[in-house]
């Protein structure tokens, strides 16, 4: 990449306050994508060799992840406790308690596992808000279309159909939960909800509150958990296999309990994946937005009991990362500041894209700027100008009263974000594709369900702004209820892991390493050893992909 240009030049050339200059571009949104954006070029993707998708693309560093061998054997879980119960649900943001809630609302005992803590997730982390077509000037059909029209019409129009109908009762069911929304100014009491218009959107459709929607979406979902009887909550216990009956069904799954680093097997009449996505695992050496746990876990898990996936070379990268500090990289600053007006400036001080238009687009124009030498290089880092000073002259209380979350993040970047421009750069933030699933949330493989990030098929290759907290109650209710039934059948008679056995033929046959280990659990950086912290024979084991002991 040219080198850029230099910060201090840069900020001669930047005007707050000013109308930039708006840098002619005559190149088309397919030929923008394809030479900047990361999901294009001649090693953005390669065939997977085993699986129900052997032959089709996926891009190369989730490729190695999808086609490990397993982290146990059999004699890991000899002996291990065994638990049953109606509904398993493996994760524990915003779409496992959605499920969650309705399974056990509908009679279903639920364990709910989580690898950290109930909450931490993805979900804390959305900040610009939720869509649902509320407005007078908007409608689910609107809605559709910009939703298949942002996905480049690879979505499933039965699933976006679906939960862009689910909207407006979405929003409804999280008032009664106890969520707070913003209000129109002028009515702050019992008046219309606030709308704000997302990029690539047709209409106002954003709903929030402040520009931490996401954390006060969890902070009422985990306290109707906490009090719902029906929900036994499991912190720091990861999945680390599914169980599989002697039909090949999903039968449940090895837990592994951090805290006393043991295995606990746990039969389920169902079972519901809603692990998020993979930005933790740096593909493509992006930095990422993404919560400390994403990791690909289910992606991984799904696929090795045979689960049919969809769209795994499609990811999305935020246009909106922090560049600066390099400490820093990859956080997130939220798509609301450029829907309430802060525009991208260049090294030379212009304006080079409608800041509202889908997210692929925008970060592909940033990555242009950067690689043809107009990006804003600072300490080893470079990005472009948010103008936030130009946004707070014109809003005045903007950064105080709406973007909290952006000026806890200017804090940490050591900046007045009122005087002085963030660097930004785009950082990995969503999971396009994923596990193909129905209109409840079942996979190809019986008894699994999936919600969430770790899907494919609603948001296609690019995914509007607010759809993504939609998605996850949408679908999380649908797939709670419809587990919920499922749990009322016969549990099997027998589950294990047989359906590993079957996946490390077809590696060696494939002639692929067999000491190759997914999911990682945890990122390269966190130094964790499944083996070793729980105390294991390692033998010649060999490693986890991107392990680090």
């Amino acid at each position: 990449m040219p080198a850029g240009i230099p910060y201090e030049e840069a900020r001669k050339r930047y005007r707050p306050g000013v109308a930039p200059a708006v840098r002619g571009d005559d190149i088309s949104v397919e030929e923008l994508l394809k030479a900047y954006h990361p999901d294009h070029g001649p090693n953005a993707r390669v065939a997977l060799t085993v699986g129900v998708n052997r032959g089709e693309p996926c891009q190369p560093d989730l490729a190695r992840y999808l086609q490990a061998n397993a982290l146990i054997d059999d004699v890991d879980i000899a002996g291990a406790q065994l638990v049953s119960t109606d509904v398993l649900i493996i994760g524990g943001g915003g779409g496992g308690c959605a499920a969650a809630l309705t399974a056990a609302r509908q009679g279903a005992q639920v364990i709910l596992a989580t690898k950290l803590r109930l909450g931490d997730s993805n979900t804390v982390m959305a900040e610009g808000g939720i869509q649902a077509a509320i407005g007078e000037d908007d409608s689910p059909q609107l809605h559709f279309e910009d939703t298949l029209r942002a996905g480049h019409f690879c979505g499933e129009p039965e699933l976006v159909a679906q939960m862009v109908m689910d909207g407006p009762d979405v929003i409804r069911w999280l008032i009664r939960l106890g969520m707070m929304f913003d209000q129109e100014e002028d009515r702050p009491l019992g008046g219309n909800l606030l709308r704000k218009k997302p990029g690539g959107a047709s209409a106002a459709r954003i709903l929030s509150y402040r520009d931490y929607t996401g954390l006060e979406m969890m902070r009422v979902l985990r306290e109707a958990v906490d009090l719902e009887a029906g929900i036994a909550v499991w912190n720091r216990c990861p999945a680390v296999e599914l169980l599989s009956d002697e039909r090949g069904q999903c039968a449940g799954a090895v837990i592994y309990n951090l805290e006393w680093r043991t295995f606990v097997l746990v039969r389920a009449r169902a079972v519901i994946l809603a692990t998020g996505g993979a930005g933790r695992l740096h593909l493509n050496a992006f930095p990422t937005s993404n919560h400390y746990g994403a990791t690909a876990d289910g992606l991984v898990l799904a696929y090795r009991i045979g689960a049919r996936l969809r769209e795994l070379d499609s990811f999305q990268y935020h246009p909106t990362g922090i560049a600066y500090p390099p400490h820093l990289a990859g956080g997130l600053i939220s798509e609301a500041a450029r829907s309430a007006g802060a525009k991208l400036i260049n090294g030379e001080g212009e304006r080079f894209v409608d800041e509202l238009k889908p997210r692929d687009i925008v970060a592909s124009a940033i990555l242009r700027e950067c690689a043809q030498g107009r990006g804003i290089e600072r300490g080893g880092q470079v990005g472009v100008f948010l103008d936030t000073p130009t946004l707070e002259m014109e809003n005045p209380g903007i950064l105080a009263k709406r973007l909290v979350t952006l000026r806890h993040l200017a804090d940490k970047c050591g900046q007045d974000p009122s005087q002085e421009p963030f660097l930004v750069y785009p950082t990995l933030h969503y999971q396009n594709g994923g596990v193909a699933i129905d209109k409840e949330g079942a996979t190809s493989v019986a008894g699994l369900y999936c919600v969430g990030e770790v899907t494919g098929g609603i948001h296609g290759r690019n995914r509007l702004m607010g759809n993504a907290l939609l998605d996850i109650l949408s679908m999380g209710r649908r797939a709670g209820a419809s587990a919920a039934q499922a749990g009322r059948s016969a549990v099997a008679a027998r589950a294990g892991i047989g359906h590993v056995h079957a996946w490390q033929r077809e590696l060696t046959l494939a002639g692929l390493p067999l000491h190759v280990k997914a999911p990682q659990l945890f990122p390269g950086y966190a130094n964790f050893d499944l083996r070793v912290d729980a105390g294991l024979r390692t033998g010649a084991w060999g490693r986890a992909v991107g392990g680090t002991r």
